[in-house]
């Protein structure tokens, strides 16, 4: 028996377009799952359905923006007509939207407003709301749900140029522990896991310099930056029935940048 198979399940990855949201909804697939690959940009949500139909997996890609409720709701009634219910939602979406590279300028706190914090609070916050209120009516009925959202250690140790990014995932994080005490006796498990430096195309501008990527790994006990995959592992345990009595938890996928309690 393998305890990560996922057949017979709905995955929804949120912002699975490219880089770890892309890897989780490749792992599902390869363990059964059909899987909704989500992103604001349809290119690259069909693109990556496109990927697993090819190699034999079920896939759907759908575009929608996560901070907006109806959206979302209406995204799941087109999931559920075309490959059924979602039983899993991984909360992948993240970083400022849309914006393709968020952290090129980033001023310090003081010099921001609320324009400024909007797109991370939404994005961050307010789209790990929004989906999880979309499938949690139908989790309950069927009395069984798994809920994964990916943070950041920004939100668990602070980062200077990062207030409102690492407070919203911190909010995100908060949020779960509390959703996993309503819904646990439901049948609905829900995490978060935690991660820092990821190789993704969104970081790939700040690592092209090699003295810059050099002092980033001395942050790092294990001497390299994560890939997908590393995430896309922790994901995937979540999501299945392996951990079917975790839940409320945070789990950190970092490398050692961060070591707390």
């Amino acid at each position: 028996m393998d305890i990560l198979d996922m057949t017979g399940r709905t995955v929804l990855v949120t912002g699975a377009g490219q880089g770890v949201g892309r890897q989780v909804a490749l792992h599902c697939a390869a363990y059964g799952a059909a899987v909704v690959v989500n992103d604001f940009h349809a290119d690259r949500a069909e693109a990556v359905a496109a990927e697993i139909t090819g190699g034999g997996g079920t896939a759907v890609g759908l575009r929608c923006d996560v901070t907006d409720l109806d959206a979302v709701t209406a995204m799941l009634d087109e999931a559920a007509r075309a490959v059924g219910p979602v039983d899993v939602l991984v909360n992948n979406a993240g970083n400022a939207g849309p914006a393709e590279d968020p952290l090129a300028h980033t001023p310090p706190f003081w010099e921001t407003g609320p324009k400024d914090w909007e797109p991370w609070i939404a994005t961050n916050f307010y789209g790990v709301l929004n989906a999880s209120r979309a499938v949690l009516p139908g989790m309950v009925e069927r009395g069984y749900g798994r809920i994964v959202t990916v943070i950041s250690d920004a939100g668990r140790t602070g980062e200077p140029n990062l207030a409102v990014y690492g407070g919203a995932k911190a909010g995100a994080a908060g949020f779960s522990r509390g959703l996993a005490k309503a819904v646990g006796r439901h049948g609905v498990t829900v995490n978060c896991v935690a991660l820092s430096t990821v190789e993704t195309p969104g970081i790939a501008p700040a690592i092209a310099d090699p003295e810059v990527a050099k002092k980033m790994l001395r942050s790092y006990v294990v001497r390299r930056l994560g890939q997908p995959s590393d995430a896309a592992n922790a994901v995937l345990f979540l999501a299945s029935d392996a951990a079917s009595w975790v839940t409320g938890q945070t789990y950190p996928v970092n490398g050692g940048y961060a070591i707390t309690p």
